[in-house]
């Protein structure tokens, strides 16, 4: 697959993660949703994606990029990613922070979204 612009974000994220602690590193995450996500289906569409990412700075995805980030998140099929989805995305693209994150994944409210991600992973 193509080495897309979003690797560079991905690099930080076990940073992030050390840096701000669980609770602040998922607000974190959840505004990266809300930045990326469509007002009004509050879920990040292909159009929404291509039109918010330079918000991160991450502008001029073509088509095929957008669509490969969709696809590789979308776990219920319907196109587009929930913030369930987008959490487990960002999971699975950062190894490091995976690593990192096992413990307390299991202990935090994100409980379901860390057994999907084992299950995926596995």
């Amino acid at each position: 697959m193509d080495q897309y612009p979003m690797l560079a974000f991905e690099d930080f994220l076990p940073s992030m993660a050390q840096q701000f602690g669980e609770e602040a590193f998922m607000l974190e995450l959840r505004n990266g949703f809300h930045l990326l996500m469509d007002r009004l289906t509050g879920l990040i569409t292909f159009e929404s994606l291509k039109t918010n990412s330079s918000l991160l700075g991450v502008d001029g995805l073509g088509d095929e990029e957008v669509l490969s980030m969709l696809k590789e998140g979308d776990l219920d099929g319907d196109g587009a990613l929930n913030q369930m989805e987008f959490y487990i995305l960002m999971f699975r693209l950062s190894p490091g922070l995976m690593e990192g994150s096992r413990r307390w994944l299991e202990e935090s409210p994100l409980k379901e979204a860390s057994e999907i991600l084992m299950h995926n992973t596995s």
